[in-house]
Parts: structure tokens; sequence; C-alpha cells
């Protein structure tokens, strides 16, 4: 057996369907891409940030094994015997409803970046098709008061996050209820007689109708997409591993921020780079602190009055930047996306590490 050498900072991430692909996806459109020679491994390596593994788990699990792991320590697989699976991971992506659903068990977790923008869902209730009459929150708290008053027994949920729905079910009032536990598939509970309604996530809809159920209005329980959680405890304890996750989450932020601006640049004709910028100077078109502006070094005299003039704008401004730059004189327009767009110093690590001063004092 090779030689365990502990791993600096470990990074869990989803081990099975859409999610997984979507966070490798995600990863490496972020500069973080996972290196996995093997599909099988339930280890792997990201060369972006030195010292760091990836940990393949299921989503359920992840905030388990960031909050602390488990005892029950054993090898993920013959070929990463270095790597011995301690249970201890710091960081980890997975669903934001997971991580509310076990928010009480896991007080060692904090949410580092709540929304990475994909693996969007609802936490929803639904309710048979054949209840006509049920169309909304109101509707089904009668329901409740009902079961109760005339069948004499509370109306049954069946559901995977009993914390969630139990909490939000009491904030609308409605108490006649009870939860029922579901391994396998949750919308099957209803035709089979051992629920009533369900609470589960969806997002599209698609299982719920194929299986009769309809949703109501105003029984949206949380919305979740997957999130970046870390053990506030060991990222405290370990400056080098907080330095790797600063490193992650920079490249992460920059990147989520990038996706709304565009770079734009045009060649206009001026007396001076200040004449130009005066002639742009328009909110909409001006960019986010103003035009850059360089002279154009053409092959005669004549081309010396030539500049090339980019701003930085969101995407929805495209169109009139143009615009106004074609009045400007503007040729040879080009509009290029922004792969990563830093500001002087990265909020969300700064919010992390107000946490963990809170923590400490």
């Amino acid at each position: 057996m090779a030689e365990y050498t502990e791993s600096p900072l470990r990074l869990a991430v989803p081990s099975k369907g859409r999610l997984e692909q979507q966070t490798l996806d995600f990863l490496a459109a972020a500069g973080l891409k996972v290196h996995r020679p093997n599909e099988r491994q339930y280890i792997a390596s990201l060369p972006a940030v030195t010292g760091v593994s990836i940990i393949f788990q299921r989503a359920g699990d992840i905030p388990d094994k960031v909050n602390g792991g488990s005892t029950d320590e054993r090898v993920l697989s013959t070929t990463d015997a270095h790597l011995e699976h301690t249970g201890q991971v710091e960081l980890g992506i997975t669903g934001y409803d997971l991580v509310c659903e076990q928010q009480e068990a896991h007080p060692k977790i904090v949410v580092i970046y709540p929304e990475l923008g994909f693996g969007r869902c609802q936490l929803v209730l639904a309710v048979p098709e054949g209840w006509l009459d049920v169309t909304s929150i109101g509707d089904l708290a009668e329901v409740a008061v009902h079961f109760k008053e005339r069948k004499g027994r509370y109306l049954r949920i069946a559901t995977k996050h009993a914390n969630l729905t139990k909490n939000w079910l009491y904030q609308q009032g409605i108490i006649h209820f009870s939860l029922v536990k579901v391994e396998g598939a949750i919308e099957a509970a209803p035709s089979m007689g051992y629920a009533d309604i369900i609470a589960d996530v969806s997002s599209s809809g698609t299982t719920l109708r194929e299986n009769r159920l309809k949703t109501i209005t105003g029984g949206t329980i949380i919305d979740s997409q997957t999130c970046l959680i870390g053990n506030r405890t060991l990222l405290r304890a370990h400056p080098a591993r907080l330095e790797q996750t600063r490193t992650i989450i920079e490249l992460i932020e920059a990147y989520l921020r990038s996706k709304k601006y565009v770079s734009v640049t045009a060649n206009i004709c001026g007396p001076s780079p200040e004449a130009i910028a005066r002639q742009l100077n328009r909110d909409s078109t001006f960019g986010l602190h103003g035009p850059t502006i360089a002279r154009v070094y053409g092959s005669n005299a004549a081309d010396e009055s030539w500049y090339s003039v980019t701003v930085v704008i969101t995407e929805k401004s495209i169109m009139p930047t143009v615009d106004h730059l074609r009045r400007a004189g503007g040729k040879d327009i080009t509009v290029l996306p922004i792969t990563y767009f830093f500001e002087s110093a990265s909020s969300t690590y700064e919010r992390l590490l107000k946490a963990l001063q809170q923590d400490s004092a």
C-alpha cells in the first residue's frame, strides 16, 4: 500500500447524475477543472489549486461530511489507498435545500456562496390532481382541519425534507398534519395510499404531472440551487487551507460576476483621447469607470488620429453602446465575453473571514 499523505484541503462534490456533471462543468468554466483519470475513482485532483483533493459524495451526504464526517473511515478505492477518507472535508458543493434541511444538526457549517447558478429547483407541496377545490395554501389549511374534524386523522405528507416542511407549515398556521418518511420515489405515495400529499423538490414539474400531482399557489417551501459550504472549525484552524479556499472563492466569484458584463471595442477617429472621452460621456455606454482609449498606430501619418476605445458594460446594454459608438464615428466594433471580473477585494471571502472571526470571539 502506498504511504498515506493527508491532503491540505478537500472539496466534496456530488457523485451521481445530472448534478455531478453540472458541478464539474461549472468548476471547469470557473478555471477549476477537475482531473479524474478514472470515473470509478472517488477522489480526484484540482490542478488549478495545488494540494486540493476533490471527493465525490452523494449530494445528500455532503452536508454531513463538511460538518465533520462520520466515524466510518474507509478507503474509497484501491487506487486511492494513499488518500484514505478520514471524514474531514473542509468544503462542499451541494443543494441549498439539503443544507437548510440539516442545519440544526450541522453547527460547524458556514454557507460561503449560497447561489452558484445551477441545479435550480424548488421544494414544493403537491396534491393529487383530483383535488379540484384545492388550489392554494389556504385551501390546504382547510383540508387539514377537515381531515382532523371529519376523518379523525391528520393530513399525511410524504417528504424527505421533514424539518423544512414541518417548520414552514407551522409558519403558515397549519398544525394538523403528520410527516411520512419516504426512502424511494415520493411521487407515488398518494396513489399507493400511504400519504395524502407530498413535499418534494421539483425543477420542471414534469415528474409531478406524470404522477397526476399538481402544485398549489403559495405552496413553495424554499427556492434552492447549488451552494458552496465550508467547515468553519477546520478553516479557522488551518491558515493554509483557508488560503486555498480564498483562491477557489475568488475564481468562482469573479466567474459568476463576469457573466453580467461584456467588453466592447471600437476604432474612433478624433483629435485627442480627451475629446473622444467627452464625446462618449453617456451613462449607458461610458463603461463602469469610463472608456480605455489607446492610440492606433497605422502605416502612415493619416492613421495617427485613430484611437481604440474599450468599455466594459452590462450585457443588456450591447446595442445601445454599439449604436452610440457608431454615432461617434466608431468602426470595426467587437464585443467579447469576459471570463473573470475581479473586484479590488472578494466580498464573499471577506464575509467568510468575518463569520470565522465571530466564531472565535
